[in-house]
């Protein structure tokens, strides 16, 4: 049994349709990268799978079970937890009481508390009594990090966690991805850093107007492939 599992998902804004039967799976520990360009509908299937954008129940399967019409607070309870573009922090809180607000979405054991996070970001421990929103953007992006592994998630969503980052900032965060696993927890990367996420994956999509276009092993899959399955064309 997988542990995530979508099945012809489709998605609408409106009279748009920006999912065309979508077909992806993840295994429990596994990291699965989703890659493709601006406008290919990577964050739409994050949205589909948290139940921001609400579908037919049997779109997206949990541990065997449809959830595709569940509320987003529903899906984070069974520990589906979103770590968003954009980082969308507290204004008003400071970085402890953000990761605290986390930890409030799950009630299941595991190993994410307080000190784990600091553990996995000691900068946070001495940030810990500032604003969220005072950090860096790097710093920011290890808060909403830390936000969604105090829910103890057993698949944890990072959409484009490196975008607009320093690259060292990038090394960092990328250096915990492996420590994320250790704790459990499968990961499903959407990147545009196709070296990035082919470096920490499992298996990589990549996706074009909507579709899947490609579907391998990232030990496995050439440039030829990707540059097809991300443009359309043949390199």
């Amino acid at each position: 049994m997988m542990l995530l599992e979508t099945r012809a998902l489709t998605a609408n804004y409106g009279q748009f349709r920006a999912l065309f039967g979508v077909d992806i799976t993840v295994a429990a520990g596994e990291c699965v990268a989703i890659i493709g360009a601006n406008g290919a509908g990577k964050s739409t299937l994050m949205r589909s799978i948290t139940g921001v954008i609400r579908n037919e129940a049997a779109m997206v399967l949990h541990r065997g079970e449809p959830i595709g019409a569940l509320s987003s607070a529903e899906i984070m309870k069974r520990g589906i937890a979103m770590v968003p573009e954009g980082r969308r922090l507290f204004a008003s809180l400071s970085v402890e009481e953000n990761l605290l607000i986390g930890g409030q979405a799950r009630k299941a054991p595991g190993p994410w508390s307080l000190e784990a996070v600091y553990d996995l970001f000691p900068i946070l421990r001495e940030r810990r009594k500032n604003p969220g929103t005072a950090l860096s953007g790097g710093q920011q992006q290890m808060v909403a990090i830390g936000r969604a592994l105090m829910s103890n998630p057993d698949l944890l969503l990072c959409d484009e966690i490196s975008l607009g980052l320093a690259p060292v900032v990038i090394r960092d965060i990328y250096a915990a991805l492996p420590k994320v696993r250790e704790g459990g927890a499968a990961i499903v990367l959407v990147e545009q850093d196709i070296g990035k996420a082919l470096a920490v994956a499992d298996r990589v999509y990549c996706m074009m107007e909507g579709r899947v276009t490609l579907v391998a092993k990232a030990a496995e899959v050439t440039r030829e492939e990707i540059h097809s399955a991300y443009f359309g064309v043949a390199a």
